[in-house]
């Protein structure tokens, strides 16, 4: 196996796990990832189409009853997902009020939306009849364009892919470089500076292969030279391709790395939040479920289940403040500044010991009251309120039930010391 070949899968490998990576966002997620649910083509595609280029799938292909079977799948496979990333950059680069002026780069998205799906349909159509008709399929090839330099069927029928691979190249190209020079963010900026530079190697790589087609039916080049070149310009396209690869998962990392937060926040909160829900079943949307269940649920973002359960278990300490008197915030904090003399440790104790002992007083058959104190708010945002809510559940899970009970029975000994 050559060193290209080894490449060859790695970046197959590589589009693939893209491809994997971001379907559950473009089938299941919001409005905003239906949207992308052409971006995700667009890897689907050309991840096939990679793996048709690979050694064995590729040999295997072409060995079959349908000599080069490959080249003709590759190419199927490439302009539906040409014809996916089109449709992406109309979605997001097409959308602009009708009223006043419209920026140049909106109304040449909105040809390009008007074109792109009659080019691909014929585009398909005529290398499917170029390829049973012109092409010289005799004997298999393993490297096509090499294999099929200066013949006239073959030239015609690689022209045709590559004016649409060329133009789709350009198109984004030219749409790429203009967000990447109007992005605020440095990973947009980064993302789509690799997504462009990715399509001016695509834009050099199909013109200079037209160029060496139609010159080798001037002037056959020999076998070793044409090889040489097919390798060198296949080696630039697999440069391409991890260039569009990495680039088009730059800006979703960041989106990637908060999710990850939202997920350990979710694991760390699930504990708590199960056990307010329990005792208030009417407070959630729905039953509460398990944490595994939680956790793996994709009809809802995460960031969306975080608000709801911050929400939850703020109304649920609402609704226990009317089982509970006034002393048993200052027995609460009595037992956490007993326990540990760190006030930023402290703090979240002594909130996680007054929703422990009101939930048992509660439990316990309190009668409901008037509202008793509770802690004052220890966050001006959600992210802080989260960020607090996740020291209180981890302070919760330290504290029994036999401790909850002493901290109700210390509230009589604190109101007569008072």
């Amino acid at each position: 196996m050559t060193p290209l070949d080894l490449a060859g899968y790695l970046i197959a490998g590589l589009m693939t796990a893209v491809a994997v990576w971001r379907m559950p966002a473009a089938l299941w997620g919001d409005e905003e990832d239906k949207r992308r649910r052409a971006l995700w083509g667009c890897y689907a595609g050309f991840a096939a189409a990679l793996w048709t280029k690979t050694r064995v799938v590729r040999i295997g292909l072409n060995d079959s009853r349908v000599t080069d079977l490959s080249v003709l799948i590759k190419h199927y496979t490439a302009t539906v997902a040409i014809l996916a990333i089109l449709s992406y950059i109309v979605a997001i680069y097409g959308q602009y009020p009708d009223a006043g002026d419209i920026p140049r780069h909106v109304r040449f998205a909105r040809t390009i939306q008007q074109v792109a799906a009659k080019a691909s349909v014929a585009t398909l159509v005529l290398l499917t009849v170029l390829f049973f008709t012109v092409v010289d399929r005799s004997v298999p090839s393993d490297r096509f364009v090499s294999d099929h330099a200066g013949q006239w069927g073959a030239t015609l029928y690689m022209s045709v892919f590559y004016l649409y691979l060329g133009a789709a190249s350009a198109v984004c190209a030219y749409q790429w470089a203009l967000a990447t020079a109007g992005a605020r963010l440095r990973h947009l900026r980064v993302g789509l500076g690799m997504m462009t530079f990715a399509m001016f190697i695509g834009v050099g790589y199909t013109v200079s292969r037209t160029l060496f087609l139609w010159v080798s039916v001037i002037d056959r080049p020999s076998p070793a030279f044409a090889l040489e070149f097919d390798e060198v310009t296949e080696a630039a396209q697999l440069v391409l391709f991890a260039f569009f690869a990495v680039g088009a998962s730059v800006p979703a990392f960041s989106k990637g790395g908060r999710r990850v937060k939202l997920w350990r926040a979710q694991s760390r909160l699930h504990a708590l939040w199960y056990e307010l829900m329990t005792a208030f079943p009417d407070q959630p949307f729905e039953p509460p479920r398990s944490l595994r269940r939680e956790l793996t649920r994709f009809d809802t973002p995460a960031d969306l289940r975080i608000d709801r359960w911050t929400a939850d278990i703020a109304d649920a300490v609402e609704k226990l403040r009317h089982y509970v008197p006034d002393g048993l915030l200052p027995a609460a904090e009595a037992a956490a500044a007993a326990d540990t003399p760190d006030p930023a440790k402290s703090g979240p104790l002594a909130d996680a010991y007054w929703i422990k002992a009101a939930l048992t007083a509660r439990n316990a058959g309190a009668p409901a009251g008037p509202a008793g104190a509770v802690g004052t708010q220890h966050a001006t945002d959600q992210d802080g309120e989260v960020a607090w809510l996740v020291q209180v559940a981890a302070a919760y899970r330290t504290i029994t039930d036999d401790r909850a009970r002493r901290v109700l029975a210390s509230i009589t000994a604190l109101e007569k010391t008072a």
